[in-house]
């Protein structure tokens, strides 16, 4: 049985290269064709569809339809990194690095063609394994970026991911160590002139706590965000992250 998921008058369109820096084909999908955007990362080990599949799309479909913004998603490589049992923590590091690369090379330059605007900054958001994705996107190049939604998400890796191993790769995509040393003026200059959102539901399978922490870490380290916890009726899942991105493009963000 064929199941519709978004409404068929909705702008879609599917592209994707074989990238160099991961030597693997990854594939991107934009929704909407109009407007501010938004990048996507999908939650875990899933893929750039998985938004659509649970109706995260089709939540946010009237903004598209009325212009105010389009979404690209594109695939994590988790089940080839972070999440491959098969390979050491410095090997997972050494791909979430490519993956980095591959996000502020190759994406971003497509993004900002397709909305014809060289210099666009974007914003970024993604639930669960996809705020840490967008959060280290994000702090790692405010210069790409300028609005983070982060939805239920992590943003240390250690010491669950890392098992006591750390370099570079690790230091340079754990978001809640390095944030700490953001002091480069430029870099602060483009951070405040950013929206920085966290978000966490406190319901069942929540870790609300890690969210508190990462908030915490960036006040102490003099940068502003906005820490919201949603209620206790709202767990780890979908029907959440479908109210929240909904509430902060309709209201929230200006957009």
């Amino acid at each position: 049985m064929y199941i519709m998921y978004i409404d068929p008058t909705l702008h879609k369109e599917v592209f994707g290269w074989r990238s160099p820096n991961l030597g693997l084909e990854m594939p991107i999908v934009r929704y909407g064709h109009y407007g501010r955007a938004l990048l996507l990362f999908p939650t875990a080990q899933s893929d750039l569809y998985d938004a659509e599949r649970f109706y995260l799309i089709k939540a946010l479909e009237h903004h598209m339809q009325n212009g105010k913004l389009s979404i690209f998603a594109i695939n994590t490589i988790n089940d080839l990194s972070w999440m491959n049992r098969d390979i050491g923590p410095k090997e997972k590091a050494r791909r979430q690095s490519l993956y980095a690369k591959y996000v502020e090379e190759e994406v971003v330059p497509h993004i900002r063609r397709a909305v014809g605007d060289p210099t666009a900054r974007i914003g970024v958001t993604g639930a669960s394994f996809g705020a840490y994705h967008a959060a280290n996107s994000f702090f790692r190049r405010p210069d790409l970026f300028d609005t983070l939604i982060a939805m239920s998400g992590f943003y240390e890796l250690w010491p669950s991911w890392l098992h006591g191993y750390t370099d570079d790769n690790v230091y340079f995509n754990n978001p809640m160590w390095y944030v700490r040393n953001l002091h480069d003026a430029r870099t602060r200059d483009l951070i405040s002139r950013s929206q920085i959102h966290i978000l966490t539901g406190q319901g069942e399978w929540e870790h609300p706590q890690q969210s508190k922490d990462f908030s915490k870490a960036l006040w102490d380290s003099g940068i502003w965000n906005n820490l919201d916890l949603w209620g206790h009726d709202m767990p780890h899942d979908w029907p959440t992250w479908r109210k929240m991105l909904n509430h902060y493009v309709g209201e929230r963000l200006g957009w």
